[in-house]
């Protein structure tokens, strides 16, 4: 299925892009079996559809975190791996931007209680430690971050299929300093990036790297005992 998907936007970088206006957003996610919907006052849209049986929703929308300008896309499953694995791909900009902010609360005498209006990303930064490995280029590791719980849940997740995936965005398309999030947490996988260009093929790309996490994920994070 994601070698059919990665073949609808490849286009010549000479064309411009293509926006993903509702009735080509919704054609593109009938052809690939998944189900469209817009959002209340056609405010962004939803997409809906399984992988190996887990069900999955993509929306766009406004944008729910203040490091986010414009539009956002956001995806969730209920995956059912281990529950106390958690893993986490930002983008390297996104985690130094996080990181100067939060050294900036914490040097601030006047700031006495924590501000409930902070992301929680900035929370993950402290609990996690950062992760890195040879096998993926260099070129990723320039681009992204790996926080983890433990390094072989890292490890069981970020395949290079998945690597690839990340780093090749359809032309013209997100760049490194687009805000990015993947994450496993509690048995779920998300999704948070900042719709930036807003293309259908930036959403294509974008659908493609989220299904592909579950399915590394359930390929190498499953409870599920074989009989």
């Amino acid at each position: 299925m994601f070698e059919r998907l990665k073949k609808v936007f490849v286009r010549s970088e000479a064309q411009p892009p293509v926006a993903a206006r509702p009735d080509a957003v919704s054609e593109w996610a009938g052809t690939h079996g998944f189900s469209y919907a817009s959002q209340d006052k056609g405010a962004g849209f939803v997409l809906t559809g399984k992988v190996k049986g887990k069900g999955w929703k993509l929306e766009s929308g406004a944008a729910s975190r203040d490091y986010i300008a414009g539009e956002e896309l956001r995806a969730r499953a209920a995956l059912d791996i281990n529950e106390d694995v958690a893993v986490l791909i930002m983008n390297r900009p996104l985690k130094e931007s996080l990181e100067k902010r939060a050294y900036a609360i914490y040097t601030d005498t006047l700031q006495t209680t924590a501000d409930p209006s902070l992301p929680e990303e900035m929370r993950w930064l402290a609990m996690y430690e950062e992760f890195g490995w040879s096998s993926l280029v260099p070129e990723f590791w320039e681009r992204y971050t790996v926080l983890a719980d433990r390094r072989e849940n890292a490890l069981a997740w970020l395949d290079s299929n998945l690597a690839e995936l990340l780093l090749h965005w359809p032309e013209p398309g997100p760049d490194m300093q687009t805000p990015f999030i993947l994450m496993l947490l509690r048995g779920k996988a998300y999704l948070r990036m900042q719709y930036s260009p807003p293309s259908i093929a930036t959403l294509q790309h974008a659908a493609i790297v989220y299904t592909s996490a579950c399915e590394s994920a359930l390929s190498g994070l499953s409870t599920d005992i074989p009989l």
